[in-house]
């Protein structure tokens, strides 16, 4: 069944990401929003647009009843939920398909079966796929949990079977941190995903975090778009991501990739999805571990399209309308380095804290080799009730460093005023020479705190630098417009701040 019509019930960069793949086959799109959003750039780019209700996420873009009936009163065929929201609920995949919708993604049975990680780790050892030695005690209460976690042997994680993003996850290196992890990690649960279940795995000291692309159709067919390097990240949440990942040889590549199919495979999954792995060791001895299976799309896709030549969108797509997979494993390889930054609004400086307000100068980079996947632009307001990302820097080139430089370099040309971002924590990672080397676990950043956050500019520079850019707007002097005469692209002030975002 064609797509003719498509609801994207997301916002921000990915549901413009979406919308972009859309006009490019034809396919109408419908926008919904939440009154924060009502002048957001995807409800602008969209062909339609729906209001779903107010602000608070629970009363819209999580409302299952508004986004499938938005769906209905527009005319929409079929549904892409993004990632985030509802991408990952069973319940929302099963409306879909009692409404009648084309839901772009995997079955509501595969999303219900790797949903659960404990349900997870049991179908990956069916599969034949590792699983990082772990249990899952019958006995929930916190002496069960404790027991569980003295037989397996310190250090331990306690983690929540429902979820992800790192929530009600907790690491206990002996028994008093044991008897404090286990009840937070099941009143962060509880409030989280309303399911306060838990498991015991042994804790892998500086492990990397590698996951396999993979994708399968309706017609039996599946196939992996080798892997991702996700090690580089913040209380469990991804900051920079990569493929290749400098860590894996041929050997351990293939032997990952077969693994992450076999999953696929075992689980009855259809449409784009991730399986996640936590990586040991070093060569082609290097052992690996099933993590979690992500089951949508992911936030890094980016990377994998650019070292592979494809569009993932579009392959969802034609998937969701019954097609089979447009390649063949024969026919993919990767080619080149690509990096992703996620750029966020907030503080590093202090903890890390959320920010909000108008964009007051908003400048993307550009030039060869660079791609921004962003959902604002200048004057654009950031809400409070939302994820703060503004948009991912992918930097591609022929090699690592050619790629790690051209980012670098991508976000240096990247002023944000208005709110503090993130930027110059991002380029201190990139510059770093651990980061150079490759040498990366998923405790980089917290190991190299101290060198990698920096204090904000002065306000007085801030503020003199927003009065800059809000009058060469308001007289319609553009920001490389100096003294009347036009400048050299050299002589922008931006280009000229060598050390902006530092």
């Amino acid at each position: 069944m064609d797509i003719t019509r498509l609801l994207v019930a997301n916002r921000g960069e990915i549901a413009l990401r979406i919308i972009r793949a859309c006009r490019e086959m034809a396919i109408e799109t419908v926008a919904v929003y939440s009154d924060a959003d009502a002048m957001a750039r995807h409800v602008r780019a969209a062909d339609f647009a729906v209001r779903l209700g107010p602000a608070p996420a629970s009363e819209s873009y999580l409302n299952i009843e508004a986004v499938v009936g938005a769906a209905r009163s527009s005319g929409a065929d079929a549904v892409h939920p993004g990632y985030g929201f509802l991408s990952e609920r069973a319940a929302f995949a099963e409306a879909c398909a009692a409404a009648g919708l084309i839901f772009v993604g995997p079955p509501a049975d595969a999303i219900a079966r790797m949903g659960s990680k404990i349900g997870a780790r049991a179908l990956m050892e069916q599969a034949g796929v590792p699983v990082v030695p772990g249990r899952t005690p019958r006995d929930q209460s916190d002496a069960g949990i404790a027991s569980a976690a003295t037989d397996i042997g310190m250090p331990v994680l306690i983690k929540a079977s429902a979820g992800g993003g790192g929530k009600g996850m907790r690491a206990a290196h002996d028994a008093k941190a044991l008897a404090e992890a286990i009840p937070a990690a099941r009143r962060e649960a509880l409030s989280a995903f309303g399911d306060g279940t838990l498991y015991v795995e042994r804790l892998i000291p500086r492990p990397r975090h590698v996951e396999i692309q993979i994708f399968a159709d309706a017609h039996g067919n599946a196939v992996h778009l080798f892997e991702r390097e996700c090690s580089l990240q913040r209380r469990h949440q991804k900051i920079v991501e990569e493929s290749p990942s400098p860590a894996l040889t041929p050997l351990v590549r293939r032997r990952m990739g077969d693994a992450a199919v076999a999953a696929a495979q075992t689980a009855g999954y259809r449409n784009a999805g991730t399986i996640e792995f936590l990586l040991e060791g070093q060569g082609d001895e290097a052992k690996f571990y099933f993590l979690e299976m992500n089951t949508r799309l992911q936030v890094e896709h980016p990377v994998t399209e650019l070292v592979t030549g494809t569009d993932l969108v579009r392959a969802q797509l034609l998937v969701a309308m019954g097609h089979a997979l447009p390649w063949r494993q024969a026919d993919l390889e990767q080619r080149g380095h690509a990096i992703e930054c996620r750029v966020y609004a907030e503080d590093p400086a202090s903890g890390f804290l959320p920010q909000a307000g108008p964009l007051l100068l908003y400048r993307e980079p550009g030039g060869p080799g660079i791609r921004v996947d962003s959902g604002v632009e200048e004057g654009s307001d950031v809400p409070v009730q939302y994820d703060p990302m503004l948009a991912k820097v992918i930097a591609y080139g022929e090699t690592r460093d050619a790629a790690a430089a051209r980012a670098a370099a991508a976000l240096r040309a990247f002023p944000i005023l208005g709110v503090r971002t993130n930027v110059a924590f991002l380029i201190k990672i990139l510059d770093h020479p651990v980061f150079r080397a490759g040498d990366l676990h998923t405790g980089f950043v917290d190991e190299h705190a101290a060198e990698l956050i920096v204090a904000p500019a002065p306000s007085d520079l801030v503020l003199a630098a927003a009065t800059f850019a809000r009058s060469t707007r308001a007289s319609g002097v553009s920001a490389a417009t100096i003294g009347g005469s036009s400048a050299q692209p050299d002589s922008d002030p931006w280009s000229r701040m060598t050390d902006w975002g530092r």
